[in-house]
């Protein structure tokens, strides 16, 4: 009985875009990735298993790889990850039924790319400017430091709640000063939710491809003007993932 087989797609792109020989989809061994045209659409998609389950670590690195390495060259609307279908028809419908839309995102998309700027405040130094602003913590601190956990239970909560509380008001703070920081430089800004408790900042930009190195330029003077007290990390080129919601890809 022959395997039972479906159409993995990883994202939308011009018709003229063409898969390299090395491109790797998801799976062991890593599927072959072709181009299904429709128009001028076209979808990047691999054949997969459809007894296997989806959703290895390896099979989310290999859809990033491909959809990211796709953006570097041309525009693309990535796909929900983990979307498939029964077959090149359903492909063609998909292209067909949505196609001025599609095309019209990509235009919107044609010469920009992604960037994640992602900052987390360094644990110590974010505390102890905490304690020296806010005196009622500052107290709650001496209070628990060298007591007993369960003795001191009451005071570590309330002082635990400062704390998240003071950290919230200035992650909100160092949002706005990255975006603003930053907004002459790029097309959008998307606000993204903390990953971790101590983020400071977290935020995706789409930036034209002429403006990249004055971009990454400004990235790393906010990054240096703000060291001692945040580790800052940028992610990218990477493919548009934050600003394709308003065109209601497929889920």
């Amino acid at each position: 009985m022959a395997e039972e087989t479906g159409l993995f797609i990883y994202g939308i792109v011009p018709s003229d875009v063409e898969p390299t020989p090395d491109a790797a989809g998801i799976g062991d061994p890593p599927g072959e990735v072709a181009a299904i045209r429709h128009g001028e659409l076209a979808a990047l998609v691999s054949e997969v298993s459809l007894t296997e389950p989806i959703g290895r670590p390896a099979d989310l690195t290999a859809y990033q790889e491909l959809v990211d390495g796709t953006a570097a060259v041309a525009p693309v609307l990535p796909v929900r990850f983990g979307t498939v279908v029964t077959g090149p028809d359903a492909v063609a419908d998909l292209l067909g039924a949505h196609h001025e839309r599609f095309a019209a995102a990509l235009d919107e998309f044609e010469g920009r790319i992604q960037y994640v700027v992602h900052g987390r405040y360094h644990e110590p130094e974010l505390i102890g400017e905490i304690l020296a602003e806010n005196p009622a913590a500052a107290e709650l601190a001496d209070q628990v430091r060298g007591q007993p956990e369960a003795a001191t239970r009451p005071q570590r909560i309330r002082l635990g709640e400062s704390i998240s509380q003071a950290v919230e008001l200035r992650r909100e703070a160092e949002n706005r000063q990255l975006v603003d920081a930053l907004g002459l430089l790029v097309v959008a800004s998307a606000l993204r939710p903390p990953s971790d408790e101590w983020d400071a900042a977290n935020a995706a930009f789409l930036v034209e491809r002429d403006r990249e190195d004055e971009f990454v330029a400004a990235v790393e003077e906010y990054a240096e003007q703000r060291r001692e007290l945040l580790r800052t990390r940028l992610l990218g080129p990477l493919a548009p993932y934050d600003f394709v919601s308003a065109h209601q890809l497929v889920e």
